[in-house]
């Protein structure tokens, strides 16, 4: 995949807008494109994250794994990020991911990410505050939804 096109992916993800065509250059540059046949094993459940993934073409299946068994836990099409924590903190993955249909990713790595940040700083201090807002809105939602459970 040509660079033009990683950097038109990479400006479509939500966690980068903002970035300058320049700062989206580095990451694409970092970047490596993936081909994952249908039913391939993306990362596992539990696996150590370094690196973050945006579905090119495909879906990519989320479960969570009981024995032999594959509990669903949702999908990601094209545009999707995945596992986006683990450019920012050492993580584990909290579901295993597989390609539901044929599929290409573009695999983001941490250390690329983090040398991007050490060289714009303001553009650390943006994400923080995005990354603080989407927390804020996630406890906004279970806090809504928490009245249900309530006995």
């Amino acid at each position: 995949m040509a660079l033009d096109d990683e950097i038109r992916i990479l400006s479509g993800v939500r966690l980068f807008e903002g970035f300058s065509q320049e700062q989206l250059r580095l990451l694409a540059f970092g970047a490596e494109t993936m081909h994952l046949a249908a039913d391939r094993k993306l990362y596992r459940e539990d696996d150590e994250a370094d690196s973050a993934y945006v579905v090119i073409k495909g879906t990519i299946s989320l479960f969570r794994e009981q024995g032999d068994q594959r509990i669903p836990v949702g999908t990601a099409e094209a545009g999707a990020m995945l596992g986006e924590l683990a450019l920012i903190a050492d993580t584990r993955r909290l579901t295993s991911a597989a390609a539901a249909t044929d599929a290409e990713i573009l695999r983001l790595n941490r250390k690329m990410f983090h040398r991007i940040l050490e060289e714009y700083p303001d553009l650390a201090i943006t994400l923080r505050q995005r990354i603080v807002d989407d927390l804020q809105a996630l406890v906004r939602r279970i806090e809504e939804v928490a009245a249900r459970f309530e006995s």
